[in-house]
């Protein structure tokens, strides 16, 4: 009874997965295929897709969610996501290299100066407008 179940489910996933497989959205594809040079952490000296960027450890999951739906929905424009994008990487590890040196209370004073300034990131709402 347990192999039967395990390959009925399999066969039912396969068959979803294979129906979505070759329906690449368009969006996804250009997201893939669009390449940025990015002067931070990892990155640094290399051209990386806007895929593998929102995908990174630099970008967290809320914020890349987010930025996935604003992107899909044409709420943001490819440029604007590049921007985005390569604005919280550079920051973030920027954030990771000042960190380390720091004692540990003295990390959570920082994001609060840094949050302060102006930029794409912050405010939903600019994105929108």
């Amino acid at each position: 009874v347990t192999v039967k179940s395990s390959n009925k489910d399999p066969m039912t996933a396969a068959g979803e997965e294979s129906d979505d497989a070759p329906k690449e959205k368009p969006w996804e594809t250009t997201l893939k295929t669009t390449v940025v040079h990015v002067e931070a952490g990892e990155f640094r000296g290399h051209k990386v897709s806007l895929w593998d960027l929102l995908h990174s450890r630099y970008i967290p999951q809320e914020n890349r969610k987010e930025i996935l739906e604003l992107y899909e929905a044409g709420e943001l424009t490819l440029e604007q996501v590049k921007t985005v994008v390569t604005t919280i990487v550079t920051k973030t590890a920027a954030e990771e290299r000042v960190e380390p040196d720091k004692p540990e209370d003295g990390p959570r004073a920082e994001p609060v100066a840094t949050e302060a300034e102006p930029s794409p990131l912050h405010g939903n709402r600019a994105w929108e407008e």
